[in-house]
């Protein structure tokens, strides 16, 4: 039986761990010691005490360029976690001295371009790692209502009827809308705009509300035929089915009016082929939003104006193309 001392890892520093890890991604010593700006001499040294306290080597240095060993496989992962924690530890301090909230919750309209959201936020993880977040996706005003009841601490939502009290609000963008149908649908065959007692015959398909904020809110609503939907994806899908017309945001049937799966219609009594609804970011007026909020409100109201450029650059490329 082998009763000789367990290697003490006391000693062990941070430090070590990232000499080990910057070997392994630079795939040897002094590439790695380039990439740190270290002597060679240093991350040799670094490395060989590490693994003279884990009482196992890291690499085999017999080949030419250091390879790891079974053990060293193991332990990157291991130090690579250790490394992690230590950094999160890092920020996690650095935001609670910034007053930086630990968690956020944010309801956005169904109407708000995703690949805009998707671009904010990817930017937000990277820049508030420590931040929980919490995203809820609704209608209209849904959203102001779960701002208003504190379940969201941060909304980006259309306006509404029965605004709730106690909210502040501010314009963040505004989403170019137009009225569809499907190739296949009667009145996508109807020339020129279509009259009221044409498009009351057909039914149109209303994006509703969830709260009771734009409850009898009948603005945009034109037939007398009416299906109502909760979720935007369903209206687009029943829209690109036939079983109905109804307004949707530019930025999600172009792809479908290019492939002319959808074709725009002209609603004689909307007046304007076109028309924007308007969003607002919003917020308790007695919860002002912390430093990562405020971040995020401001970079999804750029990342909006993005796509909104790439979009009309987009449109225009189709036109000369034409």
């Amino acid at each position: 039986m082998d009763d000789a001392p367990l290697p003490s890892t006391e000693g062990l520093t941070l430090d070590q761990l990232r000499l080990f890890l910057a070997v392994v991604d630079a795939g040897g010593f002094s590439a790695a010691a380039r990439s740190l700006r270290r002597a060679q001499s240093a991350v040799s040294y670094g490395v060989a005490n590490l693994e003279r306290q884990l009482g196992t080597p890291l690499f085999d240095r017999a080949g030419r360029k250091p390879r790891l060993t079974p053990a060293g496989d193991e332990l990157a992962s291991e130090a690579r976690s250790v490394c992690a924690q230590v950094d999160r530890l890092r920020a996690r301090a650095h935001g609670i001295a910034h007053g930086v909230e630990p968690r956020l919750a944010i309801a956005v309209d169904h109407m708000f371009p995703l690949p805009a959201l998707v671009h904010a936020l990817r930017e937000f993880r990277d820049r508030y790692a420590t931040v929980s977040l919490t995203l809820h996706t609704e209608a209209l005003g849904a959203v102001a209502e779960l701002v208003a009841g504190g379940v969201c601490s941060v909304g980006i939502g259309a306006d509404v009827p029965k605004w709730p009290a106690g909210l502040e609000r501010s314009l963040l963008a505004k989403v170019m809308m137009l009225h569809v149908a499907a190739r296949s649908h009667p009145l996508a065959h109807v020339r020129g705009p279509l009259p009221g007692h044409v498009v009351r015959e057909h039914v149109q398909i209303i994006l509703a509300d969830r709260s009771l904020l734009s409850k009898d809110y009948e603005i945009g609503i034109y037939s007398e035929r009416r299906w109502r939907v909760l979720d935007l994806a369903a209206k687009h899908a029943l829209l690109r089915a036939g079983l109905g017309w109804g307004g949707m945001p530019m930025h999600v049937v172009a792809d479908d009016l290019a492939k002319k799966r959808l074709v725009r219609l002209l609603i004689e009594e909307a007046g304007s082929p076109s028309f924007e609804a308007a969003l607002f970011a919003m917020h308790r007026t007695a919860e002002p939003p912390g430093p990562a909020a405020s971040w995020l409100i401001e970079r999804l109201r750029a990342a909006c104006g993005d796509v909104e450029k790439s979009e009309k650059e987009g449109r225009e490329d189709r036109r000369k193309g034409a």
